[in-house]
């Protein structure tokens, strides 16, 4: 069993052979894989406290209903690696695999649905398409009348990102990462073609390879490098229903395709909200501007959460990307820069698989995956990813 409250280095090193930029899910899980790999001085530096960007205030889904193959896989392997937590690192996450329920209102949105749905079950993901009158018995909020269809994948569920964020941390710290909190990247020293050193607000490391799993941050760590990586902030906000004396049905993660209002438990109350678009910035006060648009769609397909009893909520960070879809590569150019970024939305559900496959394009080995389409170099043609199952 690990420890899950590292104590973290007060002293930046002087050399590195690698060092990672974020302390999110996505840089700890790259961290540890690394580390497992057989990497040492591995230096990872975060702006904040870890967890504390894009990972901070996620909805915690985990998933692997996408449409994308690419999506799928990376979706596939984290479920698995997430229902092994507990005896890999002896920490448990808050794990609960209740499925995901994906709501369609019109012709288009079943007949994206059915496909992707033919998509995942021809990769093995056991998901599958249900009657409106099969949604609503899984979920008793959900009103039947106002569906064409959905679907279900049983397999998924969500779990707690803060608690995954510590168990990768504390594992990789117990292999010998140096993990430096509030550390701020001031300047990324390269020249022929090469990373020379990091210097920060605690002074300069000199390495030769460079991580970016700085999530909403992502775009000013490129430019230090010359590196062009178009991630934009976003907030985005969940509400937090009363806490009730009995919990409510536990019911699947919900989405309605049409509005991207969504829900599920939240210990005795629930989450809730919908994809309300807030302008690009680093603001992360909560309000309830999103409130009108979540009650409309609630009024047509879960009318008992119209007017949710809230007490409260949180706003955090998407890390969009222009097609919505992460940036995973290595840079053209400049080899000793990787990257590990923009997930818009779903980063805590591909965090592990994406910890290995950066681990293994570092080391120029196959992987489980071609991360390929995931290259930056996508947006210079008409190569861009288009992803159906998104919230």
């Amino acid at each position: 069993m690990i420890d899950i409250e590292p104590q973290f280095e007060s002293r930046l090193p002087q050399a590195a052979e690698l060092v990672i930029i974020g302390g999110g899910i996505m840089g700890v899980s790259t961290a540890w894989h690394l580390a497992k790999s057989g990497v040492r001085n591995i230096v990872l530096l975060e702006l904040g406290e870890l967890g504390g960007g894009s990972s901070a205030k996620p909805l915690g889904g985990i998933r692997a209903n996408f449409s994308d193959p690419g999506n799928i896989q990376l979706g596939q392997r984290s479920l698995a690696a997430y229902r092994r937590f507990d005896s890999e690192f002896g920490a448990g996450i808050g794990l609960e695999q209740v499925g995901y329920l994906f709501l369609c209102r019109n012709a288009d949105s079943l007949q994206a649905l059915e496909g992707a749905t033919a998509t995942q079950n021809g990769m093995g993901v056991p998901s599958r398409m249900i009657s409106p009158q099969e949604a609503q018995g899984l979920n008793p909020f959900v009103d039947a009348r106002s569906l064409n269809g959905a679907s279900f994948s049983p397999g998924d569920g969500f779990a707690e990102p803060a608690l995954a964020v510590a168990a990768y941390a504390a594992a990789a710290r117990q292999l010998g990462v140096k993990i430096l909190t509030h550390t701020q990247v001031l300047d990324i020293e390269t020249g022929d073609r090469s990373i020379k050193s990091v210097t920060t607000n605690r002074g300069t490391v000199k390495t030769g390879a460079v991580i970016c799993c700085a999530g909403a941050w992502s775009r000013s760590i490129g430019e230090l490098a010359g590196i062009d990586l178009p991630v934009t902030p976003t907030k985005r906000m969940i509400g937090v229903t009363r806490q009730q004396p009995a919990a409510h049905p536990r019911v699947p993660f919900t989405l309605d395709l049409a509005t991207t209002m969504y829900f599920h438990n939240y210990r005795n109350g629930l989450l809730v909200g919908i994809s309300h678009e807030q302008e690009a910035g680093f603001g992360r006060e909560f309000d309830y501007s999103w409130l009108d648009e979540f009650n409309d769609a609630a009024a047509v397909c879960a009318p008992g959460l119209e007017n949710p009893d809230l007490v409260g909520g949180w706003a955090g960070y998407y890390e969009n990307t222009p097609d919505h879809n992460a940036l995973i590569g290595q840079a053209r150019g400049l080899p000793g820069f990787f990257y590990a970024t923009g997930f818009s939305g779903h980063g805590f559900l591909q965090g592990p698989a994406v910890g290995e496959l950066v681990t293994d394009l570092y080391h120029q080995r196959d992987s489980f995956m071609n991360p390929a389409p995931f290259a930056v170099e996508r947006f210079e043609s008409s190569s861009q990813l288009r992803e159906v199952n998104i919230i």
